[in-house]
């Protein structure tokens, strides 16, 4: 488990870490801002397209060989980043991370989901949950720690220590845990998924800047719905699909996944606009953002593991329930943002905010997840993933995009709150849309769940 933990971690963890070390990258390498924006995208593409290959790669590779392999190509990606003399070695050394931590987060779930009986999933989930909570809140405040203190490539050379310990711990701990099941390898699946989820999510990463209208936005988000389309029948006909989309099938499954990506969606668009209003508005430093944003993640970190033991016990349905009213009634409260809100507030509700975050991101995962049959747990859990990286980033694309739409010209700080009020607006209506989806939960009950199972295997 701590192994598995800190993989996922430090995968999480890179996303947001160059959050505040852009413009000192920009000034040291002598690049623009959309160029050195790059650092970021390609990272999140890569991500992207690498998860929904890892239920291909875990029938084809051992648990352990997977799993030290990910995790030593993130490695070389880490040293390469740190070392490089120019932006072009930078953005390559992004992309193997990328690729590393693709694989790392969802075969981390599976092994999660297999170690563990039905009835103690929540439990063991709930620590993933605290690392995904935890890695996208930490990285702005660990980044602007860093580089206001030391070079950019600290945030590289921190890290490389940390992976480096796990890998070699790996090798010693890690055991095989899922089943080889030696899928033949589609290229045409592979190309189309590449192109699918790539395109959406770079398609909409750019569409805040850009707006909708924007050629390269059209193109992309075109060519990532067509090739997702393909790649879609093109696994329903397949003997043996790279992502069986047929876990769909299964009603609870399909709620919680759309509960998962609204979830998802509310934290990250949190996440970007809280320090929009912070730093544009309030005009304080990237650093004090993260500060300001801290109370929150530890409040998610601390609640994760409890919500998950609640589960077990319970069931995901009044967790859900409590959980999206709470999302609800926060995203209410950020919807009349004034000058003259104080920080505490801000602070409180983004507390209260991530504690309903908690009860409901990796409760519902797993119930969904509890839902399927053993071998379809992979594809269950790249399925989630992906679902919930696309979908969050498209929600969060489209929010950003509203953000600036309704931001008004020429008023400077109050232009901007009009902005972030009619974001929020639409955040509401959102979560609220997931109150009402959590309604139609049916128990689900681990120890329910593990009898319907067993009768269905028999």
């Amino acid at each position: 488990m701590m192994v598995l933990l800190i993989g996922t971690f430090v995968s999480i963890l890179n996303q947001t870490l160059l959050a505040t070390a852009i413009p000192p990258i920009m000034n040291d390498l002598d690049i623009n801002f959309d160029t050195a924006q790059w650092l970021t995208t390609a990272f999140m593409l890569v991500n992207g397209i690498m998860i929904p290959i890892t239920a291909f790669l875990i029938g084809t590779f051992t648990t352990r060989r997977l799993f030290i392999g990910a995790m030593m190509i993130f490695a070389l990606g880490t040293l390469i980043a740190g070392i490089a003399p120019n932006f072009e070695y930078l953005l390559l050394g992004r992309i193997i991370q990328a690729v590393g931590a693709g694989v790392t987060m969802p075969l981390s779930q599976v092994v999660i989901l297999n170690l563990f009986p039905v009835e103690k999933r929540g439990s063991a989930m709930g620590l993933v949950g605290l690392v995904i909570g935890l890695g996208p809140a930490i990285g702005p405040t660990l980044s602007g720690y860093l580089v206001q203190h030391f070079p950019w490539r600290s945030l590289f050379f921190v890290v490389l220590p940390i992976v480096t310990i796990n890998i070699i711990l790996a090798s010693i701990t890690m055991k095989n845990v899922t089943e080889k099941t030696n899928p033949k390898l589609d290229i045409l699946s592979i190309v189309l998924s590449s192109f699918g989820f790539g395109g959406l999510l770079y398609g909409f990463s750019i569409l805040g800047s850009l707006g909708i209208t924007h050629i390269n936005v059209i193109i992309s988000i075109t060519i990532g719905f067509i090739s997702l389309i393909w790649f879609i029948q093109r696994q329903l006909r397949l003997e043996e699909p790279m992502l069986e989309f047929r876990v769909f099938k299964n009603p609870i499954f399909t709620i919680t996944t759309i509960l998962s990506v609204i979830v998802f969606t509310s934290m990250i668009s949190a996440e970007t606009l809280i320090p929009i209003y912070i730093q544009n508005v309030l005009n304080l430093s990237p650093l004090e953002s993260g500060l300001i944003l801290l109370p929150g993640a530890i409040v998610m970190g601390i609640m994760m593991p409890i919500t998950g033991k609640i589960f077990d016990k319970y069931g995901v349905r009044y967790l859900a329930i409590i959980g999206m009213t709470i999302i609800t009634v926060t995203s209410i409260f950020l919807t009349n943002l004034q000058l003259t809100t104080s920080i505490s507030f801000v602070v409180f509700v983004y507390m209260i905010r991530m504690l309903g975050i908690s009860m409901v991101m990796m409760p519902v995962a797993t119930a969904g997840i509890n839902q399927l049959s053993s071998k379809l747990i992979s594809h269950g859990t790249a399925m989630n993933n992906a679902m919930r990286m696309v979908g969050g980033s498209i929600g969060t694309a489209v929010l950003v995009t509203i953000m600036s739409t309704f931001t008004l010209t020429g008023s400077n700080s109050d232009g901007t709150i009009n902005g972030l009020n009619t974001a929020f607006l639409v955040s509401t209506i959102i979560a609220f849309t997931g109150l009402i989806l959590s309604i139609f939960l049916k128990d689900t009950r681990p120890m329910k769940v593990k009898i319907e199972l067993e009768t269905e295997e028999m």
